[in-house]
């Protein structure tokens, strides 16, 4: 297999591009605060005329993405779009417009914090304190950072007895919040698969959220598009199956796994290992977003 080209910074492949698909966590911050050089980059693909869409797998409506940004220094002045798997998510119940979703009831057991209630807020669904009184499962990850997998054995086996169809709101296994490795959404919903449950995903890798970034952005050509995110399972399995060039960001999740030190090319052996052990090949590799 042919080496990953590993770029110093997206200026030197992005006049192939008429816009930008980018992920948040891991690639435009760390969950509390940017990574350096992303204001910077932004701030010049915008004056380089390139489209700008966020695409995230966090599990809310995009209105609370865009105000945690704008909490970061990151204003709606510095990209475009916004596309998140809790909006998908919350258009899903809306519409109801494909069988799977047409048949779930309307009480749901929600698995998550409180903050993540507006994937469902609004609509006519009723939130229930147990499995045995839901139709459904809401799944949008932990409460609590600290919490493991094992913490949710017993509410996820009780939804498993109940043969409970499961929404999950954030396909991620794993994300960085600082210096620290949490679980999400999709480790409790692969679990969840595990036991035999029936699990609806929302997110990349799947293709109905880059239809839906592709209609925002108003590009035909997706060649003429460079998603960019730090997962090799979400975000290059999901602009691989788009047909989308994806550069990988180095320094996110599979950051030991490839051995480098933060903001640093790669051992290109271990690039490659890696993207062929996922089965998942980004066209390019970058240390972290930057220009």
């Amino acid at each position: 297999m042919t080496d990953i080209a590993q770029l110093p910074g997206i200026a030197s492949v992005i006049d192939r591009y008429d816009g930008v698909i980018l992920d948040l966590w891991g690639v435009i911050h760390d969950g509390e605060q940017p990574y350096p050089g992303v204001a910077d980059c932004l701030e010049r693909l915008k004056a380089a005329d390139k489209v700008i869409c966020l695409l995230s797998n966090a599990p809310r409506r995009t209105g609370g993405v865009i105000a945690k940004l704008e909490g970061m220094g990151l204003g709606r002045d510095r990209y475009h779009h916004v596309m998140t798997s809790g909006e998908a998510t919350y258009e899903a119940l809306r519409q109801r417009d494909d069988a799977w979703h047409a048949a779930l009831g309307r009480r749901l057991y929600h698995i998550g914090p409180d903050r993540d209630v507006d994937v469902y807020q609004g609509l006519d669904y009723t939130p229930v304190p147990s499995p045995d009184e839901a139709d459904f499962v809401m799944n949008t990850g932990i409460v609590d950072f600290s919490e493991s997998l094992a913490d949710y054995e017993p509410a996820l086996e009780a939804c498993a007895r109940r043969r409970l169809p499961m929404i999950c709101a954030n396909p991620d296994l794993i994300v960085m919040v600082g210096p620290q490795m949490v679980i999400c959404a999709g480790t409790l919903a692969q679990r969840y698969e595990a036991m035999g449950g029936d699990v609806a995903w929302h997110g990349k890798p799947h293709a109905p959220v880059y239809d839906r970034c592709l209609t925002l952005m108003g590009i035909t050509d997706k060649r003429r598009i460079l998603a960019v995110g730090d997962s090799l399972r979400t975000d290059v399995a999901g602009a691989n199956a788009a047909g989308i060039d994806v550069a990988l960001v180095t320094c996110g999740i599979h950051k030991e796994e490839l051995g480098g030190a933060w903001g640093e090319a790669v051992d290109p052996v271990r690039l490659a290992a890696a993207a062929e052990a996922n089965g998942h090949r980004p066209t390019y590799a970058l240390p972290s977003l930057r220009w």
